[in-house]
């Protein structure tokens, strides 16, 4: 799934806040944004920027203001606010939910699942969005598809996944040669860990039941299933019982369809060689 987080984000108005407190710290001060600079070893432009909500300021940033400004710790704690204004909301949304989830599913026939890209092959996803994004928001959201993949790395209660990829997404050369070469490389590691089943549904299949497009399926802690769909400028979370009972069922045909995770593994060797 190629998640599209959505423009209307709260996390501006958070930063905005960040901005503002900072600016009344230094005027307090007496520093000007260029000696404010200076001492804390960052641009005046920069300053500027960050106080005015329009760059994320970097941990070592709001210690370093910390420091200088004698805040006593008062906004080294913004740091946690920060970091999560870092990531648009629907990232962060998404993120909440696969940490409930004790189960996660989920079908591709466009590119690599976010949660198997490598940082290249997601550069070059987001890199061919039209109209293409600003440098600082294209680097947000690779920072925040980046930091989802933390969920493989969860020292407890890892969820179950399984991912069923349309041929297709392996033979597109999204990034070029060497860094779809990269990407397969990245999914024969992760298809080989104990938690994850990675399946592929190859082209010459006569039967395909995500036709419909790729989705997400998560089931949660408590349960519950949710479903995430999108197409183009849409996206939406499914909650409705009923309709994320559909999906499961889907799942499950897809699943069926296509080659086992062991012939699977064999498959993507094959293509990685080819690339």
């Amino acid at each position: 799934m190629d998640w599209e987080p959505d423009l209307e984000d709260d996390s501006g108005a958070a930063l905005e806040v960040v901005g503002h407190q900072l600016k009344a710290w230094r005027e307090a001060a007496g520093l000007r944004t260029a000696e404010f600079g200076e001492a804390i070893g960052y641009s005046e432009n920069l300053v500027y920027k960050v106080e005015a909500g329009k760059r994320i300021p970097r941990a070592e940033y709001l210690d370093r203001a910390d420091e200088v400004l004698g805040a006593h710790g008062k906004i080294a704690s913004m740091k946690r606010d920060v970091e999560q204004a870092r990531y648009p909301k629907k990232v962060r949304d998404l993120a909440k939910l696969e940490a409930q989830a004790v189960e996660l599913c989920a079908y591709n026939n466009s590119v690599i699942h976010g949660l198997l890209q490598t940082e290249g092959y997601a550069r070059a996803v987001f890199g061919g969005r039209r109209p293409p994004f600003a440098d600082e928001e294209l680097e947000r959201r690779l920072t925040a598809r980046m930091a989802r993949q933390g969920i493989f790395d969860g020292a407890t209660a890892r969820p179950v996944f399984s991912f069923v990829q349309c041929e297709s997404t392996l033979r597109r050369p999204i990034g070029g040669r060497m860094v779809m070469r990269e990407q397969l490389e990245r999914l024969l590691e992760l298809g080989r860990l104990r938690n994850v089943d990675l399946q592929v549904l190859p082209l010459k299949c006569e039967e395909n039941s995500g036709l419909g497009g790729s989705f997400l399926l998560l089931r949660l802690n408590d349960g519950t299933s949710v479903g995430h769909t999108e197409v183009q400028l849409t996206s939406r979370v499914i909650a409705d019982p009923k309709e994320a009972q559909i999906l499961g069922v889907r799942y499950g045909a897809i699943r069926a369809q296509a080659l086992t995770p062991q012939e699977s593994l064999a498959f993507i060797e094959k293509a990685r060689g080819e690339t």
